[in-house]
Parts: C-alpha cells; sequence; structure tokens
C-alpha cells in the first residue's frame, strides 16, 4: 500500500511542472502594443479589422474566454492585444504572476490547453516561462486580458512540447489576475 502523504507533493509537483513547462515556450515582442487599440474595461471582443492576425476573442471579464479559430498564414512575429486593459499592478520582467490562460494552436484552431478547465490559475516567474510570454507580458495590468500571438521561435520552436507539435504558432489568452 503506498504511502498517500508522499503521493500528494509529488502530484502537486507534476501539475506545477506541466503548467511550467507549457508556459515556458511562450513569449512576445517585448510588451509592445500592437496596431489594434484595446477595448474598454469589461469588453468582450476584440476589432480585428486592423490586424486579422489576432483572431477574435469574446467572453466576459472573469470567465474562459472563447477564441476563433485563426484564418490564413501564421504571422511571423509577435503580435499582442489587450482585449481587457487593467487597472491593477503593472507585470515586468522579474514579476511572479498569477494568471488563467487559454492556449490554441494555429494550425488546428483546438484548444491544446486552458487553466479555466481545472478552476485553477496558475502561479509562475515571468523570467522562467517562454521567451513570447518574456516579451508580449511586461506592461500588462492586473486585471486585464491580452490575446498573445507566438511564432515558433518564441514558442517551443521545432522541437515542439508535449501536446504542442514542431514549430506551432501559439496562441494565448491571458488573463492577468495578481503580480507579486
Amino acid at each position: 500500500m503506498r504511502n498517500r502523504a508522499k503521493t500528494k507533493p509529488i502530484i502537486a509537483a507534476s501539475i506545477a511542472s506541466i503548467g511550467a513547462l507549457l508556459l515556458a515556450g511562450c513569449t512576445t515582442d517585448g510588451g509592445h502594443p500592437s496596431a489594434i487599440k484595446p477595448t474598454q474595461q469589461g469588453a468582450s471582443t476584440v476589432n480585428t479589422s486592423t490586424n486579422p492576425s489576432i483572431p477574435v476573442v469574446t467572453g466576459a471579464a472573469n470567465s474562459a474566454p472563447v477564441i476563433e479559430a485563426p484564418k490564413g498564414s501564421a504571422p511571423t512575429t509577435l503580435l499582442t492585444h489587450d482585449v481587457i486593459v487593467g487597472t491593477g499592478a503593472e507585470a515586468v520582467a522579474t514579476s511572479t504572476l498569477t494568471v488563467h490562460y487559454t492556449l490554441m494552436a494555429w494550425s488546428t484552431g483546438k484548444v491544446v490547453e486552458s487553466s479555466w478547465n481545472g478552476g485553477q490559475p496558475a502561479t509562475f516567474a515571468l523570467s522562467g516561462v517562454i521567451p513570447g510570454w518574456q516579451q508580449g507580458i511586461p506592461g500588462m495590468k492586473a486585471g486585464g486580458r491580452r490575446v498573445l500571438v507566438i511564432p515558433p521561435a518564441l514558442g517551443y520552436g521545432a522541437q515542439g512540447a508535449g501536446p504542442i507539435g514542431p514549430n506551432e504558432t501559439l496562441i494565448f489568452v491571458v488573463d492577468l489576475i495578481s503580480i507579486a
């Protein structure tokens, strides 16, 4: 019979490691604003008329987003767009973040993972995740929702990771809950 007291920390560590691995490949353009103006606080739809490479995202604040499958060729540079502009503290490169996120693969238009499904947000140091996140999250404020479209070079590259295939362009919708 196994000792359950020893099993729980192993499971918790495994879950944390999987989340960190998935986020480790995420980065963006250093937080440079996209060509699309942010919508008002609490708005639920991205206007993509000026940049069709950013998929349409719907859904209210504090609930799981819905991402429309992307159309056309994947962009080759990091794209960011604030769907909801937060009003809290601002993320910097050295921040530890608590977020909810949804990840969609550009090539399939399918959600690969979402912290909303497990009901638990993820907490991690921004310096420990993929370059797309390291470049695309700074400047984001707590309470905000940001779309990151991350090319393979700033994500998991030619090797892929877990359910993410090689050379996959990643679409993340990130809800920044808090910053430490």
